[in-house]
């Protein structure tokens, strides 16, 4: 396998900046936001977000971690024992607007299983998507990011690599493939 760096940390950081000033923009401020991150890189980048807009906005905003296993509709092809961690999520969402924070949009299931995990929690307003990373030529479902770090076109055999601090030692994103 090949690989090619597609983001180092310095623009993953730019990234999670404009990601930032986009959902400031688009909501004219934060009043009755939240983010609500995918486990497991997905809630570190929901936590990202949060630190940036509290420092642009001043005002620091609700965020949650959601694992959405249980919700897949491919688990068993996964494993028969999928490992399942609880999603936290300590606010109410109903009314609330939800921006859910994912690091790859591929083909839009994980998307979709999160949508439906969000529901178990309340209704909320409004359900947006950001992403660090979107594949976009792959989608299986009608989903598509409101906000997202970079857009690349890939094949679908190539795989997308999402480093972070918090997990892996080091900030980077690298696709692999043949």
């Amino acid at each position: 396998m090949k690989q090619k760096n597609i983001l180092s940390s310095q623009d993953m950081e730019r990234a999670i900046t404009r990601i930032s000033y986009e959902i400031i923009e688009a909501h004219r401020g934060v009043e009755n936001l939240a983010l609500a991150g995918i486990v497991t890189r997905g809630d570190s980048l929901a936590k990202r977000l949060r630190t940036k807009i509290e420092q642009l906005e001043g005002e620091a905003i609700p965020v949650g971690s959601m694992d959405i296993n249980l919700y897949r509709d491919d688990w068993t092809r996964i494993s028969h024992h999928p490992i399942v961690r609880p999603s936290k999520i300590s606010f109410s969402v109903d009314e609330k607007k939800i921006i859910l924070v994912d690091d790859v949009l591929f083909t839009g299931r994980t998307i979709r299983a999160a949508m439906e995990a969000l529901m178990d929690f309340g209704r909320p307003s409004r359900i947006e998507l950001a992403v660090l990373v979107d594949r976009r030529d792959h989608r299986e479902l009608p989903i598509q990011a409101d906000y997202r770090g970079i857009r690349i076109e890939t094949l679908h055999s190539d795989t997308i690599n999402v480093l972070l601090s918090e997990h892996d030692g080091e900030d980077r994103v690298f696709v692999e493939y043949e």
